[in-house]
């Protein structure tokens, strides 16, 4: 990590900083719209280049904490700036996570329905004590095989 030493490579380091975020947020907010669409299998493409730039906005972000008080000094309205793009930043991760979040939680009920449906169908069908339908054992089912190419 290489130091902060004037007010010009405070400004680049900012504003690149700027600029990885504007980068990251455009393709989140590609991923969510993806996802939203229901062609989450294209999302797979959008994976590597999420991941460098988000390492790549750790390193720079770690960068700049390390010299935050100097930034104040040379380059308050440049940190206000950059506060606001991180404010928005913050919103599309939200979004992006409440859409990953509902996608997750909307295919694990599907394949439980799933699994619950061909345990019923492969246990025998006889009353208990109570005179109602038993439900099936669960340690009785069969394994669900799940392909994952979407």
């Amino acid at each position: 990590m290489s130091p902060i030493t004037t007010t010009a490579e405070a400004e680049r380091a900012i504003d690149d900083l700027s600029a990885l975020i504007e980068k990251l947020s455009g393709l989140m907010d590609q991923e969510t719209e993806l996802v939203r669409a229901g062609k989450v299998s294209r999302t797979r493409e959008l994976g590597e280049a999420k991941a460098a730039l988000a390492h790549e906005l750790y390193t720079s972000g770690e960068r700049l904490k390390a010299h935050a008080k100097f930034l104040m000094q040379v380059a308050p309205a440049r940190c206000t700036a950059l506060r606001r793009v991180q404010e928005t930043f913050r919103a599309v991760v939200q979004k992006n996570m409440i859409v990953l979040a509902t996608t997750h939680a909307v295919s694990e009920g599907i394949m439980r329905r799933l699994s619950g449906d061909l345990a019923r169908k492969a246990s025998p069908q006889v009353y208990g004590a109570t005179g109602r339908a038993s439900a099936p054992n669960p340690r009785h089912g069969r394994p669900l095989a799940v392909s994952r190419m979407l």
